[in-house]
């Protein structure tokens, strides 16, 4: 190999014609790095609407679920003056309608009652002595859990059974 400027006189046409094809190159390979760091922000930036927008479709698709929830809430309470038993299976529907809407949201409603305590599913609120249960046994559900394992959208409160 033949060492960068070797065999050219110094001051030649030579070294010139080398220096301008080395400052060519060099404004080349500036050009081409501007135009990968614009693409590459051209790229973020794509992603980031992707993302945003994707979001967007996501909140509107759960709020789609919740509509009719609210339109038979709204229905309820038009009906106050209605028979109270009528106003209660009424509001046991709507229950069961949000349950639903959760449900297929993958988030179910958890029963715990009788399982044992485990620190990734339960908040414990307190504990009781309870004659006939096991120690750590769950003996009442305070607020009940949504969800399970990586998907639990909140562990239930519960209250544990206790030795005595």
């Amino acid at each position: 190999m033949s060492e960068p400027g070797e065999g050219l006189a110094p001051g030649g046409d030579g070294a010139e014609a080398a220096v301008a094809g080395l400052e060519a190159q060099l404004a080349e390979a500036r050009d081409l790095r501007l135009r990968a760091l614009a693409d590459a922000d051209n790229a973020r930036k794509r992603c980031a609407d992707q993302v945003r927008r994707a979001a967007a479709g996501a909140r509107a698709e759960v709020a789609i679920q919740w509509l009719p929830v609210l339109d038979n809430l709204e229905r309820a309470l038009s009906h106050a003056q209605a028979d109270p038993g009528a106003i209660i299976e009424g509001i046991e529907h709507v229950r069961q309608q949000a349950l639903d809407v959760l449900a297929r949201l993958g988030f179910s409603r958890r029963d715990d009652m009788g399982a044992m305590f485990d620190p990734a599913r339960h908040d414990v609120v307190a504990s009781r002595l309870v004659a006939d249960a096991a120690p750590g046994t769950v003996v009442e559900v305070v607020q009940p859990a949504y969800g399970d394992g990586d998907h639990q959208l909140r562990p239930a409160r519960v209250v544990v059974a206790v030795a005595d």
